[in-house]
């Protein structure tokens, strides 16, 4: 490989970029730990009054086998009535044929021991509601963890909540093909979000935790577990705090949280291990996705991955920006570690990207960018990726490439700025075409140390 096939149209790393909020955005060696602190200064957590609303004084019983739904309901319904307060679930299995429906100053309280499993007949998560099905809007069957519109909600305590995919919905990824082909036509033609009605005789599996269009989210302590589809999916959501989760495998597609067009996001102290990405930021697909806003100001830290790990896309049309990950452990991941893809079907952009502290394991790539995912190349909206930084990471072993970014001839990625990286074992060292503006400062990988525009010295 030649230097041309490296670098095309080399130049300077951006000094400065710009927060579209108009503030600016520095070097990481200087402004990091200032940009993050602005961040989190604006979220916090919600609080709730001292009120309790325990299920079991409502008729729910916690033997596994009978339904505790309307109980659930009626509990969420008075505490919303009453002004807000916790929900308690005490110990014990509560089945919950169908959906729970989060409102508003509500916090669903799972004590230690205490599991809520969700049936699985579909036809109990109808009527439809408004979700964003792999990142495009539609009318389908419930999540089985909704809010809509809702502000000041929480999920915590020590107890489980339970999909129960093993037992039934795995059946549908065979069945969702065609409905899946329609829903993404039906997005990228803009057609009338009315006419997107997915209801009995479609296959879309719903996820186990949707919030949508909310504002004040806590997440704290809870495990998720048997997702059918993508696990935790805030949507347009404001002011989200993730914290000390665990979330667990649930069948294929069961992402672990899903930021999609979210704004002011810390996701923090979790323990991941799903069958695919752990966490993956999210802004819409296609024009679908094109009016809506960004998905910004997330902050990622102290995270554990098993198996699966970090990915920004390849549904990011609404554009992603100011992104940080710091301080994460990877075990022997089965993708890349970072991953950041689109294609030019997407339009948008992936702007201002720091990663930072990562001690990975194994993986197949370590750091990979590409617009050309699914290898699509040549069609007439492709992504905008710029100003990444990549710092302090260790890699045992990346079993593919340790260091990829390939952009296409009509978007070149711009500004790439690795530091202190040591990737100890790769099966090919970096491959890059179509980057402007790549910089190495000490990088290792295989030993050798990189000059500061790519190449082995």
């Amino acid at each position: 490989m030649n230097r041309r096939e490296f670098l095309r149209g080399a130049g300077s790393m951006a000094a400065v970029s710009r927060l579209h909020a108009g503030a600016s955005l520095a070097e990481p060696a200087d402004d990091l730990t200032q940009n993050v602190s602005s961040i989190l200064a604006r979220i916090h957590p919600p609080r709730f009054p001292d009120s309790s609303f325990n299920i079991d004084h409502y008729g729910a019983r916690g033997d596994g086998k009978s339904d505790s739904k309307p109980a659930i309901a009626k509990a969420i319904a008075e505490c919303n009535s009453a002004g807000g307060g916790r929900v308690i679930v005490p110990a014990g299995t509560y089945l919950s044929n169908g959906p729970i429906h989060l409102l508003s100053n509500v916090n669903l309280h799972l004590e230690e021991g205490a599991t809520i499993l969700f049936g699985t007949n579909p036809k109990n998560y109808l009527p439809v509601v408004l979700v964003r099905w792999e990142s495009t809007r539609c009318y389908s069957y419930s999540p089985l963890i909704y809010a809509y519109r809702q502000e000041n909600i929480a999920i915590t305590g020590a107890g489980t909540l339970d999909g129960q995919a093993q037992e039934f919905w795995g059946e549908w990824k065979l069945k969702q093909t065609p409905d899946q082909t329609i829903l993404r036509t039906m997005g990228a033609n803009m057609v009338p979000l009315s006419q997107r009605v997915f209801a009995e005789g479609h296959y879309l599996r719903p996820t186990l935790c949707e919030l949508y269009d909310c504002k004040n989210i806590l997440l704290e302590g809870v495990t998720f577990k048997g997702s059918p589809f993508w696990t935790i999916h805030p949507v347009f959501c404001t002011n989200v705090t993730v914290r000390k989760i665990r979330v667990q495998r649930g069948t294929t597609n069961d992402d672990g949280c899903d930021p999609d067009s979210c704004r002011d996001v810390l996701i923090e102290d979790c323990t991941f291990d799903t069958a695919d990405d752990n966490i993956a930021i999210k802004a819409g697909r296609d024009q679908d996705a094109w009016r809506d806003r960004p998905c910004e100001n997330i902050v990622i830290r102290r995270c554990t991955s098993m198996n699966r790990a970090y990915a920004i896309g390849s549904e990011m049309s609404g554009s992603v920006r100011n992104v940080f990950i710091l301080d994460g452990t990877l075990g022997n991941i089965t993708t890349s570690a970072i991953d950041i893809k689109s294609n030019s079907d997407r339009g948008g952009s992936v702007e201002n990207v720091w990663v930072r502290g990562l001690q990975i394991a194994s993986c197949y790539f370590c750091i990979r960018l590409w617009t050309d995912y699914k290898g699509i190349t040549n069609h007439p909206y492709p992504a905008q990726y710029r100003n990444f930084h990549f710092e302090d990471i260790v890699c045992r072993n990346a079993t593919q490439v340790g260091i990829s970014s390939l952009g296409i001839d009509a978007k070149p990625i711009e500004d790439i700025h690795l530091k202190n990286i040591t990737i100890e074992k790769a099966a090919r060292d970096i491959t890059i075409a179509n980057t402007r503006g790549w910089l190495n400062e000490n990088v290792r990988i295989n030993g050798k140390l990189l000059s500061a525009t790519g190449l082995p010295i």
